[in-house]
């Protein structure tokens, strides 16, 4: 059981509150062992599947999960090395993915490769491309669009830290949306309902979108660019052509847990001098001089870039819709280049009029 677990009288309480979910996590990484962890603290039962050495690692040392001021230590959890072992534990209500996007489809097929039953399917990624993808694997029924909108760090292997509390956004077209929301809750982890799934998971595409390819590719905080009249620029444009999708696709932007995502889209329409400060304040000001995922992945020699499920989804939709996306596909295929090591990562570093060069 957890260190410093509350009460046994507050855990038979929630108990009664709300039915307990079985969970299975694919992945243990920041915000699956954030969600995971809390869950299991409330008293619902989770199961982990993560690499053999990782699973090993953490089952022998359990997780350290730190909320506001408190740390508890979690081992109130099963994790398996394998997806078969895993899945051979007992029956799950809903399978929870928080894996890299380029990791959906490996880890989905290992699932399937099992023979064993696959419960449906949460998507707590980032981008819009996840959905479908897990659609086509498992059937159209059998998938929940979902968003994560609170800032989580890993410090640590087994380690996470709530560094700000947003929520987790569900949709509602989904049987289990309700059931999931009440247990997210349970876990006060602040879960709300969204009955138009793709408003949700667009909304979410625009803030991800801020600071995170301009970041890497120029090796600059997000304040920095938000502070460079030529960095912003770029960053401006990249907004207005999400949004400019969104529009063809039909689709308004709804405010997130913690997020107030329609006013962060006015602001991309109103005069510079007074959307600066505004963008400035909000998206680049909140991160401090913590750098984005993008950048992390990409000086940390992984490789691999999210950025074709991000500013790659902006442009492969404008291109299909006819909307003009050329900031976001300038930005795709010059972080794909930098990640594969096609360029030198000092081709752009802090050179924005380098990269201006590539738009004009």
């Amino acid at each position: 059981m957890a260190d410093n677990p509350s009460s046994q009288g507050g855990q038979r309480r929630r108990m009664w509150q709300c039915s307990l979910v079985r969970f299975l996590f694919i992945g243990a990484g920041a915000i699956g062992t954030y969600v995971g962890g809390s869950l299991a603290v409330a008293g619902h039962d989770v199961v982990f599947t993560e690499q053999p050495a990782a699973a090993e690692a953490i089952a022998a040392s359990g997780l350290q999960l730190t909320r506001g001021e408190r740390t508890t230590h979690v081992r109130d959890f099963a994790i398996f090395g394998s997806p078969a072992d895993a899945l051979a534990s007992g029956e799950f209500d809903v399978a929870v993915c928080a894996l890299k996007s380029f990791d959906t489809e490996a880890a989905i097929t290992g699932l399937l490769a099992t023979g064993k039953p696959v419960p449906p399917v949460l998507s707590l990624q980032n981008g819009v491309a996840n959905e479908p993808l897990l659609r086509r694997l498992l059937g159209a029924d059998r998938v929940v669009a979902g968003t994560v909108t609170t800032a989580v760090g890993k410090p640590g292997p087994g380690q996470v830290v709530e560094e700000k509390l947003r929520g987790i956004g569900i949709a509602l077209d989904h049987p289990l949306g309700e059931s999931l929301i009440d247990a997210l809750n349970d876990a006060g982890l602040h879960a709300i309902g969204y009955p138009e799934p793709d408003a949700m998971k667009w909304s979410k595409l625009f803030t991800n979108l801020q600071g995170n390819a301009t970041s890497a590719i120029l090796d600059e905080p997000v304040f920095a660019l938000f502070s460079d009249p030529r960095s912003y620029g770029i960053e401006l444009a990249v907004l207005r052509e999400c949004l400019a999708v969104m529009t063809a696709l039909g689709l308004r932007p709804v405010d997130l847990p913690g997020t107030p995502v329609r006013a962060l889209a006015l602001s991309t329409r109103l005069p510079r001098f007074i959307a600066k400060p505004i963008l400035t304040r909000a998206l680049g000001a909140g991160r401090g001089d913590k750098m984005p995922s993008f950048h992390i992945d990409l000086y940390a020699g992984r490789g691999l870039t999210e950025v074709r499920f991000l500013n790659g989804a902006v442009a492969e939709t404008g291109e299909r819709l006819g909307v003009p996306t050329p900031a976001n596909r300038v930005l795709t295929d010059t972080l794909e280049a930098l990640s594969r090591g096609e360029q030198p990562l000092d081709t752009y570093r802090h050179n924005p009029d380098a990269l201006l060069a590539l738009l004009a």
